[in-house]
């Protein structure tokens, strides 16, 4: 087994529709692939899916490793660009050692993982026996975890190849609750004197709103709601209204249709571009390609009713996004945080809000989840809670961390990291499924997870296959 099986099976998995919610694709893949390698399989009522292989002769007695990793992936793309996740295979290129999808998510998380899995398991390494469970829907919520019922894998060891920095090995990890706002708005009547534009923030960087959301890059939604609230001392209306998308990824592009008279647009535009400016002094340093913006729009009959659009574009700007605290016991780590993640008018009447709040600290985790509750309360909104799961706090004592450690050693000449990590993994539920596992992740390096241009380090890929090898060949 070597890294090039392993990206050959992952080129194979980047030509299959697998987007969260729809993995009958993938589920069928790993089904057939299962069958023709004449190995057991099992797929339960969510979709998660068991493979395992036996143990090679004389290591009957090695204990059963379990491998894990999730089968879906986040769907994104760029503004403009033509692309159907449902059944077109994802464009990718290399280029300087990466391998890139330059106008949508590759779906390296974590299809990477799944494709070494499948390495694994028709690779001729002498083991014990190995169980790669595939997982659904985590990028939703952790659906497939969260069904997952007792007895569904037998192994007491377990290893998560759903982290994203080679070198870097992962035994903890932050939880996580989705918070929803709900605005219901009247129609009312454009006036006639009144001219049509769109107002944009676009080509932000986005990225992971667990992984990325300590490095200040812009959220396109808050930024546009920030713009408008700028301008509720003019005379205008809110027409339409549309940002972000996934609550796991932070937003990169946000826009309003809005109506005005003549002159009131020429000072919303006026300070538009004033906006601008100010919005690349303030990320310029890191949003090398944050825009904002203004530009023709197509006219309406109707408009947002005003208190609604007073109410939203207040909670808006209002709304907490980022980090909201630091671990006072893990150096640089991450402890709270909240993503203010979409704003969609996906039926008639209603305007939806969607935000995620992480943390290792359950408490903390739903106090910011009460703070997003208040803003938008406050503002007249209706509000729910759904989607809770656990963190994974570190264990006092593992044997798989200690044999990680060791192998990394071994092989490379340094001692890797071992650190928890602020984006939710399934390991959480894990522990509550089948108590006393045994778990660490670990993965090769990715970049721009969760969106467009999201990349994966091929360098990386070759000592991450390493260490999986040695660490499944060698313990005991």
């Amino acid at each position: 087994m070597n890294s090039e099986t392993v990206l050959s099976f992952f080129k194979e998995i980047t030509a299959i529709p697998r987007e969260s919610g729809h993995e009958e694709h993938i589920i069928a893949y790993l089904q057939d692939f299962a069958a023709k390698n004449n190995l057991e399989c099992k797929t339960d009522e969510a979709g998660n899916v068991l493979i395992v292989k036996e143990a090679a002769p004389g290591y009957e007695n090695v204990p059963t490793i379990v491998l894990q990793s999730h089968s879906d992936m986040v769907c994104e793309k760029n503004e403009g660009v033509e692309h159907d996740f449902a059944k077109d295979p994802i464009k990718y290129i290399i280029k300087d050692g990466w391998m890139i999808a330059p106008d949508t998510t590759l779906g390296a998380d974590c299809g990477i993982g799944v494709a070494a899995q499948m390495a694994m398991l028709v690779s001729d390494i002498p083991c014990g026996k190995i169980e790669c469970l595939f997982t659904t829907a985590e990028e939703t919520g952790l659906d497939g975890a969260m069904a997952l019922q007792p007895g569904f894998i037998t192994g007491k060891v377990l290893l998560n190849l759903d982290s994203e920095d080679e070198g870097e090995i992962f035994v903890g990890c932050a939880g996580g609750l989705d918070t929803t706002a709900e605005f219901h708005y009247k129609n009312e009547p454009v006036q006639e004197d009144f001219e049509f534009e769109t107002v944009y923030i676009k080509d932000a960087m986005g990225g992971h709103s667990g992984d990325d959301i300590n490095k200040g890059r812009a959220n396109a939604v808050q930024l546009l709601g920030r713009f408008l609230y700028s301008c509720l001392d003019l005379d205008w209306q809110l027409v339409a209204i549309d940002g972000g998308n996934k609550r796991n990824a932070i937003a990169r592009e946000a826009k309003a249709v809005i109506a005005a008279e003549s002159d009131t647009l020429d000072i919303i535009n006026e300070r538009m571009e004033a906006y601008a400016a100010e919005v690349a002094e303030e990320y310029g340093a890191i949003e090398t390609e944050l825009k904002a913006g203004y530009a023709e729009a197509e006219p309406a009959a109707e408009a947002i009713d005003e208190m609604t659009a007073w109410n939203l574009v207040t909670a808006l700007c209002a709304s907490p996004h980022g980090v909201l605290a630091m671990s006072q016991e893990i150096e640089n780590f991450v402890e709270t945080s909240t993503n203010l993640a979409s704003v969609k008018m996906t039926e008639p009447g209603v305007i939806r809000i969607g935000s995620s709040q992480r943390s290792c600290v359950t408490a903390a985790r739903r106090a910011a989840a009460a703070k997003m509750e208040a803003c938008f309360v406050l503002a007249g909104a209706i509000v729910k809670h759904e989607g809770e799961y656990p963190g994974w706090a570190p264990a006092a004592e593992s044997p798989i961390r200690d044999a990680c450690v060791a192998s990394y050693k071994k092989l490379f000449g340094v001692e890797p990291k071992v650190k928890a990590i602020h984006a939710g993994l399934e390991c959480g539920l894990f522990t509550e499924k089948f108590p006393g596992l045994d778990m660490v992740s670990f993965g090769p390096t990715l970049r721009g997870v969760h969106a467009p241009g999201e990349r994966l380090d091929l360098a990386s890929l070759d000592k991450f296959v390493d260490l999986l090898v040695d660490v499944v060949t060698n313990y005991r």
